[in-house]
């Protein structure tokens, strides 16, 4: 092989190269460009090989002559490359340009719970009223849930297929099925005057449904004094019940039956909707039963230690859930309860 022969083959690899890196339009084509200009089976590639074929005193011009046609091919490759390179990264830029003098978007705002909101609601009528909140344990003992509140060992509120037992069947401790043991410790806890209201959670063997779930929130009254009448339980519950549902509402009382107050009662509001002319909230009645009430038995106040001459009181009971319903117009309380945002979101910002 001559030198003019291999002279004239390293121009074309050249020519052919910056061809083919010419037309290249992406980083793809340009990569397919590179393996063509400078591969192993590249034009240049093979005309460096045939180097050893040329007489050596022609060998060092003409390799001096491969290693620029090599370098500029690279160069054009790398030049092409930042081309593309800056392009993709000004429609990057461009795409994911922030104006930061726009307003940002707001995060959602969360909301409070309808059911806290209507703990709250319940609990500040009350605290105006000079109550104070107690609290207690959800696991309790059955002395305080059932012997205290006037249950005999046959009631069936102490039965297992209505209250949760923590150890199985004959074991004293369970899940509380009312606030009233709040009372009951409250009372051995300090002499009258007592005025508390006590919110919590309880739980019952209950089968869902509309107006029924195992586990729900309950909110219960207390006050004892001396002089205590059920006089003041009417006109605490109707300031309570008119507070709450409306201020020209009327509340009545119908005599009922619980083992820990005597007498006892049970607490119908006129219905909201039709001032009691009758709908379909109130099932054409219009009334609305809302809670039981009483005044407290005197085997309790004995049982605390309270002397039953000097001290009367009265106590009231209701759940939150069928407070929250009514007050909202919610028609099955399971959804307060289902965690599903389509439905809490209604209730964002209201009372």
């Amino acid at each position: 092989m001559t030198q003019a022969d291999l002279r004239t083959r390293l121009e074309e690899a050249r020519a052919s190269g910056l061809h083919h890196i010419a037309r290249a339009q992406d980083l793809a084509s340009l990569e397919e460009a590179q393996v063509r200009a400078l591969g192993r089976k590249a034009a240049l590639s093979r005309a460096r090989s045939d180097l050893r074929q040329v007489p050596p005193e022609d060998r060092k011009e003409l390799g001096r002559l491969a290693n620029e046609v090599h370098a500029e091919l690279e160069a054009a490759i790398a030049a092409k490359r930042a081309t593309f390179q800056a392009a993709f990264m000004e429609k990057r830029w461009e795409r994911e340009r922030i104006d930061v003098t726009l307003p940002g978007d707001a995060p959602p705002v969360a909301s409070i719970h309808p059911l806290t909101k209507t703990i709250s609601a319940f609990v500040d009528i009350f605290v105006g009223l000079g109550y104070k909140v107690a609290e207690g344990p959800e696991i309790e003992l059955s002395r305080y849930i059932f012997d205290a509140l006037n249950m005999p060992p046959a009631h069936p509120a102490r039965s297992p297929e209505q209250t949760f037992f923590v150890g199985g069947r004959g074991v004293d401790v369970c899940l509380r099925t009312e606030t009233s043991p709040v009372q009951v410790r409250t009372m051995e806890s300090q002499q009258p005057p007592v005025y508390v209201v006590v919110p919590g959670r309880c739980y019952r063997r209950d089968t869902a449904d509309a107006t029924h779930v195992a586990g729900f929130a309950q909110i219960e009254g207390l006050a004892v004094d001396e002089g205590i009448t059920m006089g003041d339980l009417k006109g605490t519950l109707e300031l309570f019940a008119r507070s709450f549902f409306g201020d020209e509402l009327d509340i009545r009382l119908r005599p009922h039956f619980f083992p820990f107050t005597e007498p006892s009662a049970e607490l119908d509001v006129q219905c909201f909707v039709c001032k009691g002319s009758g709908c379909r909230l109130c099932k054409h009645e219009g009334w609305i039963e809302l809670l039981g009430c009483g005044m407290v038995d005197p085997a309790l106040l004995e049982w605390v230690g309270y002397d039953t001459e000097r001290y009367t009181g009265f106590a009231f009971g209701m759940g939150v859930e069928r407070l929250a319903a009514l007050s909202h117009r919610i028609s099955d309380i399971r959804l307060l309860w289902g965690n599903d945002l389509r439905f809490l979101t209604q209730f964002r910002g209201s009372g």
